[in-house]
């Protein structure tokens, strides 16, 4: 895949109603250039595309699993996975967030599952809507800041304990692109951040690390009280509470993601801290 390509991959992620934009393509692009690789049929049209991104040496994730509706079910898909795995090689733990369709295509190539996710949109609130929640969300962020850069290296340092890998040019390239959804919590430490970015149809709230829900809780409203007028999309651990509040705040389920894993886990990832991924193409 190449800049060029960029315009057909979007065409796909419209065909699949997906919310990526071009300015993802072009960080998996700088990111990962041979790990990126797009199918063509026998015209030289794109009909399907992969893309990788390495997390330090901990595992690399694979994301943007694309196949036009009319060239599925006849092993394009198969075929950009078994090219994303050469790329990164054998010994490389690799990581994704399968979609319910996507699972059965992983599984046979040695992928299991870790843990459940669920997608939850909010849809751009009325007038009335806006006011009255703009006014409750705010009750509920004082201990939330707009993060600087010196709790930004701390985050970054504090987020590779969390994730297991290190995330950080993602993690800056969140915080340049979107500061408004860059918030942090710091009353002992690190004891919360957030991160989001700009979407086609949504604004990506995530990822979201948080020492406990209330935590999380003030984050969140903090990313929807700075543009209580936008829809939102948060992809979240199924977890009954916290799912729960999030449909108190206006989101709904749109469908659920199984976070799946390939190779031997060396890393320790604390899944307990996490109420947010950053998106099941950037996990």
């Amino acid at each position: 895949m190449t800049d060029d390509d960029i315009p057909a991959g979007l065409r796909l992620c419209r065909l699949a109603d997906w919310n990526q934009v071009a300015a993802d393509w072009r960080f998996f692009l700088a990111s990962s250039p041979g790990g990126c690789r797009v199918a063509v049929d026998h015209a030289g049209d794109i009909i399907g595309t992969v893309a990788t991104i390495a997390y330090g040496s901990a595992f690399s994730w694979i994301g943007m699993v694309l196949v036009d509706p009319q060239h599925r079910r006849r092993g394009v898909g198969t075929r950009l996975l078994h090219e994303a795995l050469a790329s990164l090689g054998d010994e490389t733990i690799a990581r994704l967030d399968a979609t319910p369709s996507g699972s059965p295509v992983y599984r046979p190539l040695g992928f299991c599952d870790e843990y459940e996710l669920y997608r939850m949109v909010r849809v751009k609130p009325d007038t009335t809507d806006v006011a009255i929640r703009s006014g409750h969300v705010r009750l509920d962020v004082d201990s939330a800041r707009p993060m600087s850069d010196a709790k930004f290296a701390e985050i970054v340092a504090h987020d590779r304990k969390v994730f297991g890998g290190d995330r950080r040019a993602l993690l800056n390239r969140l915080r340049t692109e979107a500061p408004e959804y860059a918030w942090a919590i710091d009353e002992a430490g690190v004891d919360g951040y957030v991160f989001g970015r700009h979407g086609h149809s949504f604004e990506q709230i995530g990822p979201l690390v948080a020492a406990d829900e209330a935590r999380a809780r003030r984050l969140v409203s903090a990313c929807m009280s700075a543009h209580p007028e936008r829809p939102f999309v948060i992809d979240a651990p199924r977890r009954a509470p916290w799912i729960s509040w999030l449909e108190s705040e206006g989101f709904r389920l749109q469908r659920p993601f199984m976070r799946m894993r390939r190779g031997k886990q060396r890393y320790r990832d604390r899944v307990d801290r996490l109420f947010a991924i950053a998106g099941p193409e950037f996990g």
